[in-house]
């Protein structure tokens, strides 16, 4: 059925604010990575020259790098992790609604405030798990020095405050299967383990591809607990691609070159996640047109 006359004009009110909210300052953004601009100054066209003066900067691929390995840490970690809990609640534990409200705490914290929690926990002299590490004889994290360890905080911070997310979505999915499904599967002598395999993951994919996707768009953004946690240092070495743009932009005034490095982490973004959105879609929509 053809969408009707009222039907565009129910939905032109959304469609007009992520129009103006989205597109043009997209279209803005992209004319702008074609000029060299700075403040004082019109801009200069110079066509794909930032492009180029980007993707020859050595920083620039260190941060690329750096993102990778944060993102995909980041999102399968958390994701594996979130489906264990998940997993864990829709059996049976105590004070359920109590230990579902502290799942879902770090989610009402605010980023500033994550960061100085884990700076003083982790803090390489006097922080509570530095001394509890030493005391087993564990070595420590010594994030203000060694940049392995500095984007591992990063990781087991984003992956603590983001958490609740990805939680909530695999939780209610779980919620929503079933329990006929099981008690068949349990007449028909079926373990934990076929009922998770032959059960609960098929049912549960359309859940986790919608948080694989969202949680992708937002770790890849990534910015506050890398500039607030490490600032991209020692020596850059820490640094993310949100952390370039914003060095190119607002330390070096170089609004072309960090325009041109925003669409290219748009464009990086979609080949990473590129995949997930297609099995999304030919999970979730493309059976309901055949």
């Amino acid at each position: 059925m053809k969408p009707s006359a009222r039907d565009w004009a129910l939905v032109f009110p959304a469609q007009a604010l992520l129009t103006v909210l989205l597109f043009v300052p997209s279209l803005y953004v992209f004319w702008l990575s074609l000029t060299r601009s700075t403040y004082g100054q019109s801009p200069v066209w110079v066509g794909l020259a930032n492009y180029a003066t980007v993707l020859s900067d050595p920083y620039f691929w260190t941060a690329t790098l750096n993102t990778a390995i944060v993102v995909n840490a980041v999102v399968f970690g958390e994701f594996l992790l979130a489906l264990a809990v998940a997993m864990l609640f829709a059996g049976w534990i105590p004070w359920r609604r109590v230990m579902i409200a502290v799942v879902l705490a770090p989610y009402a914290i605010s980023e500033v405030v994550a960061v100085v929690i884990f700076k003083y926990m982790t803090e390489p002299y006097a922080g509570p798990v530095t001394l509890a590490l030493k005391a087993i004889g564990l070595p420590t994290l010594d994030w203000a020095v060694e940049p392995s360890h500095g984007l591992a905080m990063v990781i087991l911070l984003s992956i603590w405050h983001h958490l609740p997310f990805t939680f909530i979505l695999l939780y209610t999915a779980l919620l929503g299967i079933p329990r006929e499904l099981y008690e068949a599967a349990q007449v028909d002598g079926a373990g934990a383990w076929r009922k998770f395999c032959y059960i609960t993951v098929p049912l549960l994919v359309p859940a986790m591809l919608v948080a694989l996707v969202f949680r992708y768009i937002f770790a890849f953004r990534i910015f506050s607990e890398v500039w607030l946690l490490t600032g991209g240092g020692p020596a850059r070495t820490t640094e993310v691609l949100a952390v370039y743009l914003y060095r190119q932009a607002f330390r070096y005034s170089d609004f072309g070159a960090a325009a041109a490095t925003g669409w290219l982490m748009l464009i990086a973004s979609l080949l990473m996640g590129s995949w997930t959105i297609w099995q999304m879609y030919r999970r979730m929509f493309a059976h309901g047109q055949t």
